[in-house]
Protein backbone atom coordinates (compact mmCIF):
# COMPACT_ATOMS: atom_id res chain seq x y z
CA UNK A 1 0.00 0.00 0.00
CA UNK A 2 1.44 3.36 -1.02
CA UNK A 3 1.80 6.02 1.71
CA UNK A 4 -0.86 8.69 1.95
CA UNK A 5 -0.12 12.01 0.32
CA UNK A 6 0.58 15.11 2.39
CA UNK A 7 -2.78 16.59 1.39
CA UNK A 8 -4.65 13.49 2.57
CA UNK A 9 -2.82 13.52 5.89
CA UNK A 10 -3.62 17.20 6.33
CA UNK A 11 -7.31 16.57 5.68
CA UNK A 12 -7.36 13.71 8.18
CA UNK A 13 -5.75 15.95 10.81
CA UNK A 14 -8.29 18.68 10.08
CA UNK A 15 -11.19 16.29 10.51
CA UNK A 16 -9.74 14.90 13.72
CA UNK A 17 -9.36 18.38 15.16
CA UNK A 18 -12.90 19.29 14.12
CA UNK A 19 -14.30 16.22 15.88
CA UNK A 20 -12.49 17.15 19.09
CA UNK A 21 -13.84 20.71 18.95
CA UNK A 22 -17.39 19.52 18.32
CA UNK A 23 -17.20 16.96 21.12
CA UNK A 24 -15.98 19.66 23.51
CA UNK A 25 -18.93 21.92 22.72
CA UNK A 26 -21.39 19.08 23.21
CA UNK A 27 -19.96 17.75 26.47
CA UNK A 28 -19.37 21.09 28.20
CA UNK A 29 -22.92 22.14 27.31
CA UNK A 30 -24.24 18.85 28.73
CA UNK A 31 -22.07 18.42 31.83
CA UNK A 32 -20.30 21.70 32.53
CA UNK A 33 -16.59 22.42 32.36
CA UNK A 34 -15.34 20.70 35.51
CA UNK A 35 -17.28 17.48 34.90
CA UNK A 36 -15.98 17.19 31.33
CA UNK A 37 -12.72 15.22 31.21
CA UNK A 38 -10.30 15.14 28.32
CA UNK A 39 -10.77 11.38 28.11
CA UNK A 40 -14.52 11.92 27.68
CA UNK A 41 -13.89 14.38 24.86
CA UNK A 42 -11.57 11.96 23.09
CA UNK A 43 -14.10 9.16 23.46
CA UNK A 44 -16.98 11.28 22.12
CA UNK A 45 -14.79 12.36 19.18
CA UNK A 46 -13.64 8.81 18.46
CA UNK A 47 -10.01 9.92 18.83
CA UNK A 48 -7.01 8.86 20.84
CA UNK A 49 -6.52 10.76 24.11
CA UNK A 50 -3.02 11.77 23.03
CA UNK A 51 -4.35 13.71 20.05
CA UNK A 52 -5.78 16.38 22.34
CA UNK A 53 -2.32 17.16 23.69
CA UNK A 54 -0.99 17.17 20.13
CA UNK A 55 -3.43 19.89 19.05
CA UNK A 56 -4.06 21.85 22.27
CA UNK A 57 -1.96 22.83 25.32
CA UNK A 58 -4.82 22.02 27.71
CA UNK A 59 -8.55 21.81 28.31
CA UNK A 60 -9.05 25.55 28.73
CA UNK A 61 -7.43 26.27 25.35
CA UNK A 62 -9.43 23.46 23.77
CA UNK A 63 -12.67 24.96 25.07
CA UNK A 64 -11.82 28.44 23.80
CA UNK A 65 -11.05 27.07 20.35
CA UNK A 66 -14.28 25.07 20.40
CA UNK A 67 -16.39 28.10 21.34
CA UNK A 68 -14.63 30.32 18.80
CA UNK A 69 -15.44 27.70 16.17
CA UNK A 70 -19.10 27.67 17.24
CA UNK A 71 -19.26 31.46 17.16
CA UNK A 72 -17.64 31.58 13.73
CA UNK A 73 -20.02 28.98 12.29
CA UNK A 74 -23.06 30.66 13.84
CA UNK A 75 -22.00 34.08 12.62
CA UNK A 76 -21.21 32.84 9.10
CA UNK A 77 -24.60 31.15 8.83
CA UNK A 78 -26.39 34.28 10.03
CA UNK A 79 -24.56 36.56 7.60
CA UNK A 80 -25.13 34.32 4.59
CA UNK A 81 -28.68 33.15 5.26
CA UNK A 82 -31.45 33.89 2.78
CA UNK A 83 -32.26 36.45 1.72
CA UNK A 84 -28.62 37.21 1.05
CA UNK A 85 -27.70 40.84 1.42
CA UNK A 86 -24.76 43.17 0.88
CA UNK A 87 -26.29 45.87 3.04
CA UNK A 88 -23.77 46.69 5.74
CA UNK A 89 -26.32 47.75 8.35
CA UNK A 90 -28.32 44.55 7.94
CA UNK A 91 -25.15 42.46 8.21
CA UNK A 92 -24.12 44.30 11.38
CA UNK A 93 -27.55 43.63 12.87
CA UNK A 94 -27.30 39.96 11.96
CA UNK A 95 -23.87 39.75 13.57
CA UNK A 96 -25.10 41.28 16.83
CA UNK A 97 -28.15 39.01 16.93
CA UNK A 98 -26.08 35.93 16.14
CA UNK A 99 -23.76 36.44 19.11
CA UNK A 100 -26.52 37.53 21.49
CA UNK A 101 -28.54 34.52 20.32
CA UNK A 102 -25.82 32.20 21.60
CA UNK A 103 -26.43 33.48 25.13
CA UNK A 104 -30.00 32.19 24.81
CA UNK A 105 -29.10 29.04 22.94
CA UNK A 106 -25.91 28.03 24.80
CA UNK A 107 -25.85 29.81 28.18
CA UNK A 108 -23.70 27.24 30.02
CA UNK A 109 -21.16 27.11 27.24
CA UNK A 110 -20.93 30.87 26.79
CA UNK A 111 -20.73 31.55 30.54
CA UNK A 112 -17.93 29.01 30.85
CA UNK A 113 -16.13 30.56 27.90
CA UNK A 114 -16.31 34.07 29.33
CA UNK A 115 -15.03 32.83 32.70
CA UNK A 116 -12.14 31.13 30.95
CA UNK A 117 -11.15 34.26 29.06
CA UNK A 118 -10.68 35.99 32.43
CA UNK A 119 -8.36 33.26 33.73
CA UNK A 120 -4.59 33.57 33.82
CA UNK A 121 -4.22 31.98 30.37
CA UNK A 122 -6.30 34.79 28.90
CA UNK A 123 -7.46 35.04 25.32
CA UNK A 124 -6.34 32.23 23.00
CA UNK A 125 -5.15 33.27 19.53
CA UNK A 126 -6.13 30.05 17.75
CA UNK A 127 -7.07 29.41 14.10
CA UNK A 128 -10.76 29.39 15.05
CA UNK A 129 -10.44 32.76 16.76
CA UNK A 130 -8.65 34.18 13.74
CA UNK A 131 -11.44 33.05 11.41
CA UNK A 132 -14.01 34.62 13.74
CA UNK A 133 -11.97 37.81 13.85
CA UNK A 134 -11.77 37.92 10.07
CA UNK A 135 -15.54 37.62 9.76
CA UNK A 136 -16.18 40.36 12.33
CA UNK A 137 -13.61 42.60 10.69
CA UNK A 138 -15.29 42.10 7.31
CA UNK A 139 -18.65 42.91 8.91
CA UNK A 140 -17.25 46.20 10.20
CA UNK A 141 -15.76 46.96 6.78
CA UNK A 142 -19.05 46.33 4.99
CA UNK A 143 -20.83 48.44 7.58
CA UNK A 144 -18.76 51.31 6.27
CA UNK A 145 -15.83 51.66 8.66
CA UNK A 146 -12.95 53.73 7.35
CA UNK A 147 -10.60 51.94 9.74
CA UNK A 148 -11.70 48.31 10.24
CA UNK A 149 -8.50 47.40 12.07
CA UNK A 150 -9.38 49.84 14.84
CA UNK A 151 -13.17 49.45 14.75
CA UNK A 152 -13.20 45.65 14.78
CA UNK A 153 -11.68 45.37 18.30
CA UNK A 154 -14.35 47.78 19.56
CA UNK A 155 -17.14 45.63 18.10
CA UNK A 156 -15.54 42.54 19.65
CA UNK A 157 -15.30 44.26 23.04
CA UNK A 158 -18.92 45.43 22.89
CA UNK A 159 -20.18 41.95 22.00
CA UNK A 160 -18.10 40.31 24.73
CA UNK A 161 -19.36 42.86 27.22
CA UNK A 162 -22.97 42.21 26.22
CA UNK A 163 -22.56 38.45 26.57
CA UNK A 164 -20.94 38.88 29.98
CA UNK A 165 -23.70 41.23 31.15
CA UNK A 166 -26.45 38.90 29.93
CA UNK A 167 -24.98 35.88 31.70
CA UNK A 168 -23.73 37.45 34.94
CA UNK A 169 -24.96 35.18 37.77
CA UNK A 170 -27.34 36.99 40.08
CA UNK A 171 -27.52 40.21 38.08
CA UNK A 172 -28.13 39.47 34.38
CA UNK A 173 -29.12 42.35 32.15
CA UNK A 174 -32.11 41.86 29.82
CA UNK A 175 -31.06 40.93 26.31
CA UNK A 176 -33.58 43.39 24.91
CA UNK A 177 -31.80 46.27 26.66
CA UNK A 178 -28.39 45.06 25.52
CA UNK A 179 -29.62 44.68 21.95
CA UNK A 180 -31.15 48.16 22.05
CA UNK A 181 -27.87 49.67 23.27
CA UNK A 182 -25.83 47.93 20.57
CA UNK A 183 -28.30 48.86 17.86
CA UNK A 184 -28.24 52.47 19.03
CA UNK A 185 -24.43 52.45 19.03
CA UNK A 186 -24.41 51.40 15.38
CA UNK A 187 -27.52 53.38 14.34
CA UNK A 188 -29.49 50.26 13.40
CA UNK A 189 -33.27 50.00 13.11
CA UNK A 190 -34.84 47.56 15.58
CA UNK A 191 -36.45 45.64 12.70
CA UNK A 192 -33.09 44.66 11.18
CA UNK A 193 -31.42 41.32 11.86
CA UNK A 194 -33.64 38.89 13.76
CA UNK A 195 -35.98 40.96 15.96
CA UNK A 196 -37.27 39.40 19.20
CA UNK A 197 -40.13 36.98 18.67
CA UNK A 198 -39.12 36.19 15.08
CA UNK A 199 -37.86 32.74 14.16
CA UNK A 200 -34.52 33.01 12.34
CA UNK A 201 -34.88 31.93 8.70
CA UNK A 202 -31.68 29.94 9.10
CA UNK A 203 -28.46 30.01 11.04
CA UNK A 204 -28.66 32.73 13.66
CA UNK A 205 -29.43 30.14 16.31
CA UNK A 206 -30.59 26.55 16.30
CA UNK A 207 -34.11 27.49 15.28
CA UNK A 208 -35.37 28.89 18.60
CA UNK A 209 -37.49 32.00 18.76
CA UNK A 210 -35.69 34.67 20.74
CA UNK A 211 -38.45 35.76 23.14
CA UNK A 212 -37.08 39.12 24.22
CA UNK A 213 -39.33 41.96 25.45
CA UNK A 214 -39.59 45.11 23.46
CA UNK A 215 -36.81 47.67 23.93
CA UNK A 216 -37.27 50.33 26.59
CA UNK A 217 -38.99 53.51 25.44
Amino acid sequence: MSPRSASVNEELRRRSRERLLQATVELVAERGYEATKLADIAERAGSARGLISYYFPGKRQLLQSAVHRLMHRTLAAALEREPCTRDGRERMARAIDAILGLTVDRPVLMRTHMAGVLQTEGFVQCPEQQRLAGLLRETVRRYGSADPDSDYPMLRALLMGAVFAALMPGAPMPLSRLRAELFDRYHLDWELGVPPGVRPPGGTSRGIVLQWPEPPK
